[in-house]
C-alpha cells in the first residue's frame, strides 16, 4: 500500500528532479506532483510525493525539518483533500437557486 506525503516550505527554485533525488534516498518513488499556481503557472512551494508505506514513514522521519535551499522542509503524511463545495463560491442552499 502506498502513502501520499506533503512536502512544504520548498524553495521556489526547487525542481522535480531535486525532490526525487532527496526522497529516493529513502525508497522508491511512485509519483511526484509539483503544485503550480493556476493563473501564473509558477511553482507554489509545495508538492506531494507518493511512496510505499514503510519507505514513506522513513522519508518523513528523516526529512522533516531538513534544510533545502536555506529553508526547513515540512514533511508529513498528506491529509485527504476537503470538499470545498461547488465551484464559483456559490453554496447550495437546499436545492434552491
Amino acid at each position: 500500500m502506498s502513502k501520499r506525503i506533503y512536502v512544504g516550505n520548498l524553495p521556489y527554485s526547487a525542481t522535480e528532479d531535486e525532490v526525487r533525488d532527496l526522497f529516493s534516498q529513502h525508497g522508491e518513488i511512485i509519483s511526484v506532483a509539483m503544485i503550480t499556481d493556476r493563473e501564473t503557472g509558477r511553482f507554489r512551494g509545495f508538492c506531494f510525493v507518493e511512496m510505499e508505506d514503510a519507505e514513506a514513514d522513513a522519508a518523513i522521519a528523516a526529512l522533516n525539518e531538513q534544510d533545502m535551499g536555506g529553508r526547513p522542509l515540512r514533511v508529513n503524511e498528506a491529509r485527504p483533500r476537503e470538499d470545498r463545495g461547488r465551484s464559483g463560491g456559490y453554496q447550495d442552499r437546499g436545492g434552491r437557486w
